[in-house]
């Protein structure tokens, strides 16, 4: 590790992140489809006008998903154990399939509706504020510690440039609230447009970085067979309090129930975070968004070779006590100093754009979901935008808190218990964009048994760190380890047919479903398809 601060290194970071703030600021102008006042909705503010073509989206979904976090903490899952951490690679792979079946439905009805989150989606569906109420605070809970853990990445990076040192807790912070500051300002000013357009940025800097550095390190460390010797090496040395090995270079027969399991129910967990739907419901049509999955599995091929620079750090030397810190600190060591800096600031932008996106979903989430409905059912369309402004910052706010005040590992558990939450909202979402079948009241006892199971079984089940929050217990009747979510998620379901079962049987009475089977195919081009965005209501459905 450098002594001091790396100052060429920290001037490039500087210029990148000065770069980005002015086109944040800039976006709000761009692709702006009206005046000012026009733009007073959560329309525009939040869904970029519904405007983004293929590119755009792309980027914007790439941005989305793959985060400074992203960046940081697989290859720092690899550094730390082995081939247990590819799981990332594969259910990149999954999801795509998977989400190519039910996003373009989404769009079309969001479409047609003017829906804004998924929750409104749920309340059209099924006339249920209650269900809707149950998703929006999913959401939430499990976007906030997401947007907790981007911070944890940009003060990765800004502990290895040597940025914000000192005894003095407001110095030491500075660097962190003043990027915060600016993210804060930008997204209130621009939208969804200043994540979309950053995220251009920040993608060409992820996609060089990561091209040089699976280059230049391997020919720095004497080549791939010299790197694969050193992390098995590595990994066979056991932990004297343990006796078993750090991680293994190729999983066992026994970790592949676990493995399996874990990138299946993250694959399907992955597009129903608010962040994802919000990118997919910005797209100006339903080939955008069909298009996008076909060509987003580029981001796996990024994603691989991002993963193999967790054996490079074990090959090179690096010693951290963070794990998180190993891929900052290797780029430090092994790349001259100005094209540290490009890394660093690709890792910074990283963490703003999804961050952006992810304050903006949470902050509809609360806007139509909670304050509409149960607070203002009067509220006005430019009302409604600058209720969920207020509450994006909110949530910066909130997320900056919890990064600032408490144990890194509190975000890491909630976020980890964000796939198990996000999961048991699969039946609710992904089922009624097929079926009409279950009953609401059905879905809602479903969605708390998922949770109550996989927040216990999570808490009660030890990690390879901490005595809590583990992502894999014995999977009831089979007997082998698996994901905790997945289980839970299976829990939910039979949850949700056996009650529904029952409720028809003794002629529970259901909500309005206002939706028609023509608006899960609709297009922004059909005829007679045009978004029912009346002035008073605009995207308010399901009222019931």
């Amino acid at each position: 590790m450098k002594d001091g601060v790396n100052g060429v290194a920290l001037a490039v970071f500087i210029f990148f992140f000065l770069a980005v703030t002015v086109m944040g600021f800039l976006a709000s102008k761009w692709r702006r489809a009206g005046t000012a006042e026009e733009m007073a909705n959560l329309d525009e503010w939040g869904l970029g006008g519904r405007s983004f073509g293929t590119w755009v989206t792309w980027f914007l979904l790439g941005g989305d998903l793959y985060t400074a976090y992203t960046f940081v903490a697989v290859p720092a899952a690899i550094y730390a154990g082995g081939a247990a951490g590819f799981f990332a690679v594969p259910y990149t792979i999954l999801c795509y399939p998977l989400v190519f079946t039910f996003l373009p439905r989404l769009w079309s009805v969001s479409h047609k509706h003017g829906y804004v989150t998924s929750s409104d989606f749920v309340r059209g569906r099924f006339g249920s504020k209650g269900l809707s109420l149950a998703l929006a605070l999913t959401g939430i809970l499990a976007t906030m510690p997401y947007i907790a853990l981007q911070l944890v990445g940009i003060q990765a990076v800004l502990d290895v440039l040597g940025v914000g040192g000192g005894s003095n807790w407001f110095m030491k912070d500075l660097p962190l609230l003043i990027a915060f500051g600016v993210l804060a300002a930008y997204t209130y000013s621009s939208g969804l447009r200043a994540p979309a357009l950053i995220a251009f940025v920040k993608d060409a800097l992820i996609y060089i970085v990561i091209i040089v550095a699976i280059i230049y390190i391997p020919i720095k460390l004497g080549g791939f067979d010299h790197i694969f010797t050193k992390a098995g090496e590595a990994f066979a040395v056991k932990n004297p309090e343990t006796g078993k090995p750090r991680g293994a270079l190729v999983s066992g027969p026994d970790a592949q129930w676990s493995y399996a399991t874990l990138a299946l129910g993250s694959a399907m967990a992955l597009f129903l975070y608010p962040h994802s739907v919000t990118a997919v419901l910005s797209g100006k049509g339903r080939n955008v968004i069909r298009r996008n999955t076909t060509i987003l599995p580029l981001y796996s091929l990024m994603l691989g070779l991002l993963a193999m620079l967790g054996f490079m750090a074990i090959a090179a030397g690096i010693k951290v006590k963070n794990g998180q810190l190993a891929i900052p600190q290797l780029f430090e060591d092994m790349f001259p100093d100005w094209f540290t800096g490009v890394a660093f600031a690709a890792i910074g932008i990283g963490a703003l754009v999804p961050a952006a996106i992810m304050s903006i979903a949470a902050a509809n989430l609360f806007t139509r979901n909670i304050y509409k409905d149960f607070i203002r059912p009067d509220a006005s369309p430019a009302h409604e935008a600058k209720v969920s402004k207020l509450a994006s910052l909110l949530v910066k706010v909130g997320a900056l808190v919890f990064v600032l005040t408490m144990d890194k590992t509190v975000a890491i558990n909630f976020q980890l218990l964000g796939g198990i939450w996000i999961l048991q909202t699969v039946p609710a979402l992904v089922g009624g964009l097929f079926t009409r079948w279950f009953h609401h009241w059905a879905l809602l006892a479903g969605w708390a048994a998922g949770m109550v199971y996989g927040t216990w079984k999570a808490y009660d089940t030890p990690s390879a760190t901490q005595e809590h929050f583990g992502n894999t217990n014995l999977i009831p009747l089979i007997g082998e380890k698996g994901y905790i979510g997945l289980t839970a998620f299976v829990l939910n379901v039979i949850v949700v047919i056996v009650l529904t079962v029952v409720l028809k049987a003794f002629g529970a009475p259901e909500g309005v479903d206002e939706t028609t089977a023509a608006d899960y195919t609709a297009d922004a081009g059909d005829p007679g398809v045009e978004r029912e965005l009346p002035p008073a209501t605009a995207g308010v459905p399901g009222g019931h």
